[in-house]
């Protein structure tokens, strides 16, 4: 009986309301603005009064935790001056929950099934790819949630590894913040989008029209979230249920495909011997996972906003799961419509609207051109979504004192609404926008992929470390929910082999990005990593060689919220 408890834990952990001994305090950063209409929904609905109380004892004793233990506290800030300003807390389990699903699904499943396949060389490789990149995700996912119910507070890995690696002081912050800031992109999306719908119009997408409507695509999902925070909400909810409804679509007609009620002859044959011809290279399966893991970032979408998010740890316990397993429902399925409609050799020929061709196969031309419509809104979602969370990451990285042109109070803030951070949108726009105007689409998409893919692993290796290390050192500290280790173990090992197969020669010899390297997208990758070190030698170490020391003081805005200042003063 103790074994069975012992093993059931972190489930129950999962699904129980009261995640946390109440304590003393309050709990600051409730909004009291009105709730939007799907959180009105919910609190007509599903919600009640103990649930909001349980959480709240939870939140207060992570909080409480902090403060009797600082070196448990991550960052400079505390958590109510961390989760001061903005809107508060106004995201419910429907928006969040979205929040993952919009930022899961966006160009990979309709872009990236062929190239998979192409890297591992059988249908049936493909597919079980998909099925590991679910079950990593998901190991990733229950780290992500021991995380964010003990921190509940915006910025993701940035704040698990302020907690986890205390010194050198706030290196692992520059390190993150360099990829956070430099490839944490929106480019692919943008392109797609634009390149769908010149398709659509019936106009040819060439390199400088592409750009255009590109860079407009960004331009727009900035204005909507830093202009009108609400209304950006409202849309992110609605594309990604119009997401969710397209490939339930797909997945419908690939059911009435294999039915044999089409004109599709032997939807049967991809599946018969389906792992011939797959490929003995490690890298491809490594490159090839990487799209596929590509494809399923956003599982930890809500983790980077959780200022904004009522009852942050029952919310994330509830929404993150729950995304997660619809989006790998979705995938799985639709890959199994897209191998019942077209044989291996035309899906790999397909090129990056795959669905393109699924749809032209069982309709006709007419539903092809519709289809990249679909395919356009859908990664607009992917854009407005991802931006409304990477513009967070941006203003926690300000609020904790990182050097930036024009200072870090104009980028911490939530000018000029006072409620959403439109600078730390504009400073995710422009190295987009360099992204999508510097290179050839045609190379830069795949390769863009690929090079976000890896440096997310290096840090992924760095969090799940730290959770063994927080798990040895800080064995007393309140974890609303605890993973078990072994997955942790098979989420690390996992992890290691992506870091180190790339570097491997794939059967080629080129890669799937010729003409460059294959092993070029890990290089600018680690080189990212390296450009943080650098960037933290020069504003922490540099000074104290020409005799000047950081001296940190907080300051609250105008709107609200702390940020960290570093004055740079002449040692005694």
């Amino acid at each position: 009986m103790v074994l069975r408890n012992f093993t059931l834990a972190p489930l129950k952990a999962l699904f129980s309301h009261r995640a946390g001994q109440p304590g003393t305090g309050t709990q600051s950063g409730h909004s009291h603005e009105a709730p939007l209409a799907d959180e009105k929904a919910l609190a007509a609905g599903e919600k009640s009064p103990h649930h909001d109380i349980d959480d709240e004892s939870s939140v207060r004793e992570v909080t409480e935790a902090t403060e009797r233990d600082p070196d448990l506290n991550p960052g400079g800030l505390s958590f109510e001056e961390d989760t001061a300003g903005g809107m508060g807390r106004h995201l419910g389990v429907f928006s969040c929950t979205m929040l993952i699903v919009g930022r899961i699904i966006g160009t990979g499943i309709f872009s990236t099934p062929s190239s998979i396949l192409g890297s591992v060389g059988s249908v049936g490789a493909s597919l079980m790819l998909w099925v590991l990149g679910f079950v990593l995700s998901a190991c990733g996912l229950f780290i992500w949630l021991e995380f964010g119910t003990m921190f509940p507070r915006s910025g993701g890995e940035k704040v698990y590894l302020e907690a986890a690696y205390k010194r050198p002081k706030y290196l692992s912050t520059y390190v993150f913040a360099s990829n956070a800031i430099l490839i944490g992109l929106t480019a692919s999306g943008c392109i797609v989008f634009a390149s769908n719908i010149l398709e659509a119009a019936g106009h040819e997408a060439t390199r400088w029209n592409t750009r255009g409507i590109a860079v407009g695509t960004i331009c727009f999902s900035v204005l909507l979230h830093g202009l009108t925070p609400r209304l950006g909400v409202f849309l992110m909810n609605g594309l990604s249920v119009f997401k969710v409804v397209i490939l339930l679509f797909v997945v419908v007609t690939g059911w009435v495909v294999l039915s044999g009620r089409t004109s599709i002859q032997d939807p049967h044959a991809n599946f018969r011997n389906a792992f011939a011809g797959s490929s003995n290279s490690s890298n491809d399966y490594a490159t090839a996972m990487f799209k596929v893991l590509f494809s399923y970032i956003g599982w930890s979408n809500v983790n980077y906003v959780l200022n904004n998010v009522k009852n942050p740890i029952r919310t994330l316990k509830i929404a993150g799961p729950l995304g997660l397993c619809i989006c790998a429902a979705l995938y799985l399925l639709a890959n199994v419509a897209y191998f019942a409609v077209a044989t291996k050799e035309e899906i790999i020929n397909s090129g990056v609207t795959v669905a393109s061709l699924f749809f032209r196969k069982v309709f006709g031309p007419q539903a092809q051109k519709a289809l990249t419509v679909f395919v356009a809104l859908s990664a607009l979602g992917n854009v407005v979504t991802v931006t409304f969370a990477l513009s967070r990451i941006n203003q926690e990285l300000a609020k904790e004192g990182l050097p930036l042109p024009f200072g870090n109070k104009f980028w911490a803030s939530n000018w000029p609404t006072g409620k959403s951070p439109f600078p730390g949108l504009i400073l995710h726009m422009i190295p987009s926008i360099i992204i999508m105007i510097a290179p050839p689409p045609n190379v830069a998409y795949p390769f863009i992929l690929d090079v976000q893919g890896y440096p997310i692993q290096v840090i992924n290796l760095f969090v799940v470390i730290g959770l063994f290390w927080l798990r040895y050192h800080k064995p007393q500290a309140p974890r609303p929910f605890k993973v078990w280790l072994s997955v942790a173990f098979f989420f690390l090992a996992a992890t290691v082999f992506l870091l180190v197969a790339p570097f491997i020669r794939p059967a080629n010899g080129v890669g799937d990005t010729p003409p460059l390297p294959y092993y070029l997208y890990c290089l600018v990758g680690i080189g990212v990593l390296l450009f943080g070190v650098l960037y933290w030698v020069a504003w922490r170490l540099v000074p104290r060689w020409f005799g000047y020391e950081v001296v940190q003081r907080k300051e609250a805005l105008s709107d609200g919220t702390f940020v960290t200042v570093n004055d740079y003063k002449k040692m005694q």
